[in-house]
């Protein structure tokens, strides 16, 4: 009996046992914000939620919504704000990770639809002049490089740097975004 418990007491304390991370079906709550075309957060900004889901060899799907808002000059007083509100669905392939599974770098794809509004659905400005720029459905793609850093077995910090083409609008179709965020896994 001696024999089996130092057996078992030395199994147990050798090596290091290493946390199961990105299990398939393992799900995670995203929170992130991010710069917005490279602007200062007091002209152009973007934060959002996600679930992630977990497939079987690590990647994953990602469901979430975004708000954009960016600010453009009129004149030295006045800015006119667009603000899109988006849905995304996606999937994001693992592509590369470290053997303790502490770093996870993802590159993805997403499908998105919203809507934008241009100054709040008001046309006219503040000197008289009429907007052209009108509220619209939009809808496009993003495509995303993304690195998760686990600090506990529940919580990582995200990073990301993210392309978005939307359709649908007058304001633009491009916009380059780089967050960050927080992610919280839930089972």
């Amino acid at each position: 009996m001696k024999k089996l418990l130092m057996i078992g007491v030395l199994a147990l304390t050798m090596g290091q046992a290493s946390a199961q991370r990105c299990l398939p079906k393992m799900q995670g709550i995203e929170v992130s914000g991010a710069f917005v075309d490279g602007k200062p957060l007091s002209a152009a900004f973007c934060g959002g939620v996600a679930l992630s889901t977990y497939t079987k060899n690590g990647s994953k799907w990602v469901f979430g919504s975004d708000y954009l808002q960016r600010e453009y000059g009129y004149d030295k007083d006045t800015t006119i704000p667009v603000a899109q509100f988006t849905a995304e669905g996606g999937y994001y392939k693992k592509l590369l990770t470290d053997a303790n599974k502490t770093m996870f770098v993802y590159g993805g794809v997403s499908a998105l639809a919203g809507y934008e509004t241009v100054n709040w659905g008001k046309s006219l400005l503040p000197d008289g002049a009429t907007l052209q720029d009108k509220d619209a459905f939009i809808y496009g793609a993003a495509v995303t490089l993304n690195i998760e850093v686990y600090l506990t077995d529940r919580l990582a910090l995200m990073g990301n740097v993210r392309e978005r083409c939307l359709w649908g609008n007058d304001t633009g179709h491009f916009h380059t975004q780089y967050g960050v965020g927080l992610k919280l896994m839930i089972n």
